[in-house]
């Protein structure tokens, strides 16, 4: 057996193939030896819909993993590390082969992977993770787990592929699933650098493994870029051909470590390389060093961390990723998809809070969620979806991609409406419902065939109320206490109430005033009672379109004409109609409520189809000097640069709910309510078509006042759709406020896409408060029944960024145990009445009720 040695010989990006291979069959003995350890992880990499429909996929995925059980059984007897094992790169796969697998074969997977020979991953699908709500990180790891469970292992690995870069969320949501690595293998040319529109993903983090600290501090997840990504398999003819060139490239770029992980597939969605294991078999007879393993991701980083582990740094921050602009390709979707999370959310908690006497629907709300992870799975479009999108198989691929959205706004509005008794119009009261922890003041709508014009609360004290002109009634809901509900009455006799008024180009209330600009309908003024100063600088809310990828290009909306919608005293609105490029025609409204400090619009699109390259931008220059600029992505609050990791995108970011643009005085909270993607003083998100040299993307990024919401484009070479049409709405929230205060803006966020709901009045009094929770820097994410219908789960977390010691006050039926716990919904430690909840943390608790 001989030690191969290798020299520093740099191989270009066109020695791939059986060119790659003929040249490194040629051992060298100009470097020192090393004993490599490489592990081999064979998987398929999961693209849903790229390369065939959707079904078809499946069907295919599904012949893997059986496949899978084939090769493991005829190679069992092979050598250690040349037997065939199986990493399912994501869960969807084995959902896949669930539905179609016998009794007997389901027996088969389960002890393969309680024997290590199938490796279980913890996402459920390769998600665009910057598009997804905070729970719904959380919610599609615990997939895996469960199938972990019911396989008698721990699922304590993910890996990703193709897409690069994760939201900072990911980190707490695995540590609250118990897993402890992610593997991430982006799109790449394993021969350099390149990767299609991946930024410095790989110039920074390939082969650069450390570990990846949570937003709270408390935990942490080892990450480890594979080298060539995902798909070094895909550029040699053999393992053996691509060992080689592999070990060069690794010398080349003095990469420390004896351990490799080499990610193995072949083709998106393709089949396992059976020829892997033979070519192992006979590497390894003949080769003492480098070894090649045949392994799980599990497996691999265990090796990994137990030999290098403390040798590792430590780093925290945001990897904010880059291939979330596609999903402006598809906005109508994306938008539908981020209230079908919300509403999900709102139907569990109502559940727990009304205590139904029917079983709590676990199964429904599974596949319900399931739906909107499909939505977030980063395959949008087919392979040649913006070259050829009028084939068939392109138009056929949408319609499934866009059912996954679809189906989840059916599956969600089903659900809430079995915990919302219809609102009848002849009754004259009606419960407004709080799904929250903090006690709410909004406005609240009912049909225009409610009777009556006037309301008054609990007390008999008259709210201000008001008809709108699409003969809504509605009325402002005070101080509804936490998950609870406050009754109020429909009263003839009553006068409307309030102050608000529209007077030409401005509205007011008691609190705030604005007025827009007679050419372009933008905002030029803003004012808050409570600050001293303009807040606008230039023009809020106006409408930008680039044709092509030149700045120089930009072209604004038509001449504005503008009316008064409502005109108080409770609402005041204006309305701007006008031409615009890209669009049949743009609609937006801009409304105050009085009583309330924010402003709220609605931006209507009616988009023409255009395949010529383009995006849609709605700019908000707002006038705070020295701008502290704070964004909300999944999971944790992130200062551009200064909460980034080295290699993050700054050409656009992606927005859970909310930014804030503040100095040391003031500042204004800005909600995105239906568009993920802002860009922060430019419009630089203009780098079209395929990009895959990392220096086309900002490596810096300034604080600025001024905020773009890139609500559509269709910038994608391929994956994503080649033009939209029709409708689409884009409601913006904005707060004026004193100082920042990270709870108000995290309540605000909240409160613009999770509202009060209404209905009916039901028996003496309204729901009393199920939960309360101290202190008020302390939120509550999700309240929820278990699963298992036992239990009341509360996710808790620390939304000011300091330390706190929360408390809980129930309402019957009061939990017998509190117990600690995490996204498993299982018992781990008994909780005690006080309960930490570290900065930016989470912490899940289970209330047993039987």
């Amino acid at each position: 057996m001989k030690i191969w040695t290798f020299a520093l010989l740099f191989l270009s990006a066109a020695t791939t193939g059986i060119a790659a291979e003929a040249v490194s069959q040629k051992p060298l003995n100009s470097a020192p030896a090393r004993k490599w350890e490489i592990y081999v992880l064979m998987h398929s990499h999961n693209d849903i819909g790229y390369t065939d429909i959707q079904p078809n996929i499946a069907k295919k995925q599904a012949g893997n993993v059986l496949r899978a059980l084939e090769l493991i059984r005829q190679t069992k007897d092979y050598p250690v590390g040349a037997r065939f094992k199986w990493n399912l790169e994501v869960l969807v796969p084995y959902e896949n082969f669930h539905a179609i697998a016998t009794p007997e074969q389901e027996k088969q997977f389960e002890q393969a992977v309680r024997d290590g020979n199938i490796g279980m991953e913890a996402m459920y699908a390769n998600l665009l993770t910057g598009v997804c709500r905070s729970e719904e990180l959380f919610r599609q790891f615990s997939f895996a787990t469960a199938v972990g469970r019911r396989c008698g292992v721990k699922v304590d690995a993910m890996s990703i592929s193709d897409v690069p870069g994760l939201t900072w969320g990911v980190v707490p949501a695995l540590a609250q699933n118990g897993v402890k690595y992610i593997s991430n293998g982006p799109n790449a040319n394993w021969a350099n650098m390149d990767g299609d529109r991946i930024g410095y993903v790989r110039v920074q983090w390939e082969n650069n493994p450390f570990y990846w600290q949570s937003p709270s501090g408390r935990e942490k997840v080892l990450y480890w870029g594979s080298q060539g990504g995902y798909s070094i398999g895909h550029g040699f003819k053999s393992i053996t051909a691509a060992v080689p060139a592999l070990l060069r490239r690794l010398e080349e770029v003095k990469y420390p470590y004896d351990i490799v992980q080499l990610r193995w597939s072949k083709g998106d969605n393709g089949p396992a390389d059976e020829g892997v294991m033979n070519a192992v078999r006979e590497w390894n007879a003949k080769h003492a060093y480098p070894r090649l393993i045949i392994a799980t991701t599990s497996e691999a980083f265990h090796a990994f961390e137990k030999r290098y582990g403390d040798k590792l740094p430590t780093y925290r921050g945001d990897l904010t990723p880059y291939w979330e602009d596609g999903a402006a390709s598809g906005a109508r979707e994306t938008a539908l998809n981020r209230h079908s999370a919300d509403r999900l959310l709102q139907a569990e908690t109502l559940w727990a809070m009304r205590c139904l006497t029917e079983a709590f629907p676990a199964a429904e709300f599974a596949a319900a969620w399931k739906n909107v992870f499909l939505w977030s799975e980063h395959t949008w479009g087919a392979f040649n979806s913006i070259s050829q999108p009028d084939l068939p198989f392109v138009k056929t691929q949408w319609k499934f991609k866009q059912a996954y959205a679809l189906d989840a706004d059916r599956q969600s509005r089903t659900l809430l409406e079995r915990c919302i008794p219809k609102p009848n119009a002849e009754a004259g009261a009606v419960d407004v419902f709080n799904t929250s922890s903090w006690s709410r003041t909004e406005l609240v709508a009912l049909s225009k065939a409610t009777k009556g014009s006037g309301v008054k609360d609990d007390r008999g004290q008259a709210v201000p109320s008001q008809r709108l002109s699409t003969g809504e009634l509605v009325f402002l809901a005070r101080d509804v206490p936490p998950f609870a509900a406050r009754r109020f009455t429909i009263d003839e006799a009553l006068l409307p109430g309030g102050s608000a008024r529209a007077e030409g180009l401005e509205l007011k209330t008691t609190s705030l005033s604005l007025k827009l600009d007679a050419t372009t309908g933008a905002i030029v003024s803003l004012r808050h009672s409570g600050v001293a100063a303009e807040l606008a600088a230039g023009a809020i809310n106006s409408y930008i379109y680039l044709p092509g990828g030149n700045v120089k290009d930009v072209r604004p909306n038509g001449p504005a004409k503008i009316v008064v919608k409502e005109n108080g005293p409770l609402v005041v609105s204006l309305v701007v109609t006008s031409d615009a490029p890209g669009c049949k025609r743009l609609v937006r409204e801009v409304r105050l409520i009085d009583g309330l400090d924010r402003v709220e619009i609605i931006d209507m699109v009616d988009k023409l189809p255009v395949r010529a390259i383009e995006g849609v931008h709605f700019g908000f220059a707002f006038n705070i000097p020295n701008p502290e600029v704070r964004i909300n992505s999944p999971g944790a609050v992130v200062r551009p640069e200064k909460d980034q990791l080295p290699g993050a995108c700054k050409n656009w970011f992606s927005v859970e709910r909310w930014v804030d643009v503040s100095n040391d005085k003031y500042g204004v909270t800005w909600v995105t309510a239906d568009a993920p993607l802002m860009e922060l003083g430019g419009l630089t998100a203009n780098l079209p078509r395929g990009q895959s040299n990392p220096n086309a993307y900002m490596k810096t990024i300034e604080p600025s006042a001024t905020l773009y919401s890139w609500v559509m484009n269709n910038h994608w070479h391929t994956n994503y759709r080649a033009d939209q049409e029709g409708e689409t709405t884009f409601r913006y929230y904005l707060r004026p406020h004193g100082p920042y205060d990270a709870v108000a803006a995290a309540r605000f966020g909240l409160e613009t896409s999770q509202p009060l709901i209404v209905m009916s009045a039901v028996g003496e009094k309204p729901v009393a408060s199920r939960l309360r929770v101290e202190p008020a820097n302390v939120l509550v994410s999700a309240l929820k029944p278990s699963d298992d219908g036992k239990a009341i789960i509360v996710r808790l977390h620390g939304a000011s960024g300091k330390d706190a010691v929360a408390k809980l006050t129930w309402s019957y039926p009061v939990p017998k145990t509190v117990w600690l716990s995490d996204a498993s919904e299982q018992p781990l430690a008994t909780a005690t009445e006080a309960i930490e909840v570290p900065a930016w943390g989470i912490v899940t608790l289970r209330g047993e009720l039987q």
